[in-house]
């Protein structure tokens, strides 16, 4: 009886382990901009650092982000690793970077692409008013061996054509990339809300997160404009699963410090177990 109630024990840790939740978040984090007033980066950063820090997603994307940007989070929050590059190339731009736990991930595969006919390129395209790109990788959780997917973008705010074309672009992207039928996260601004096509389009391929969490928390809406005294009711900011993905929780974090907001959009993140 002993031996049994071990071996129950083990095995109970054992599936645990494999079924451990892993947090992802998304969160466009407003360029660094000191035109910005009182929301310029240099008086919001330390507030934005603390509350990664306090929440501590363990592999999230970032929108807007410049080099400096993504120095200065990589310096806050110890352990955290980020990868891709800057959508003018190298470290210029804006980048959709992503950060994970480099004790708790390994990178095996990892690349951006330009949301344009010509993706392999520096490139804007269709009536896009910028350059936009997808960041991705190929993630392995080391102590269970899970391997998934993670796509990080920032769609067009102007181009109409641009922006359905790039939710299908993203979309070849991850078929073409996952062979294995692994688990899939879709994340970003993507500028706009839930009822138009290109959300629809993606909505159709994979699943909203927050349409299937088992708990939702927080406000309906992801941008703020820094408008503290009002409701937030925009939902442009995703997180999509595909169906190897199971979304225990999903909120949308409304932090602020001295009435103010850390970015002009709220992130989202959800708790997140991967099926067999």
């Amino acid at each position: 009886m002993f031996r049994k109630t071990i071996l129950t024990f083990i095995f109970c840790c054992f599936m645990t382990t494999l079924n451990a939740q892993i947090e992802f978040m998304t969160y466009n984090i407003r360029y660094q901009n000191e035109n910005d007033g009182e929301n310029s980066w240099s008086k919001r950063k330390s507030h934005l650092a603390n509350q990664l820090k306090y929440h501590q997603p363990d592999i999230f994307g970032v929108q807007e982000a410049l080099v400096n940007q993504l120095n200065y989070i990589g310096q806050a929050l110890p352990g955290y690793e980020y990868l891709g590059v800057g959508r003018d190339g190298g470290e210029k731009g804006e980048f959709c970077a992503i950060f994970y736990d480099s004790e708790q991930f390994e990178v095996l595969q990892e690349d951006t692409f330009w949301l344009s006919e010509t993706p392999n390129e520096i490139s804007k395209a269709w009536d896009a008013a910028y350059k936009r790109i997808c960041t991705y990788a190929k993630f392995k959780e080391k102590e269970s061996g899970k391997i998934f997917w993670v796509f990080n973008t920032h769609f067009d705010h102007v181009g109409e054509q641009a922006r359905i074309n790039s939710a299908k672009l993203i979309w070849e992207k991850v078929s073409a990339l996952n062979t294995q039928d692994l688990p899939v996260f879709v994340m970003g601004d993507l500028n706009l809300e839930p009822n138009v096509a290109p959300i629809k389009f993606l909505a159709e391929k994979m699943q909203d997160s927050k349409k299937i969490a088992q708990l939702k928390f927080g406000p309906e809406g992801t941008f703020n404009g820094y408008k503290f005294d009002e409701p937030v009711t925009r939902r442009i900011d995703y997180i999509f699963v595909n169906n190897k993905v199971e979304v225990l929780k999903y909120a949308v974090l409304s932090d602020s410090k001295d009435l103010k907001y850390p970015s002009d959009h709220l992130p989202v993140i959800i708790s997140a177990e991967f099926l067999d």
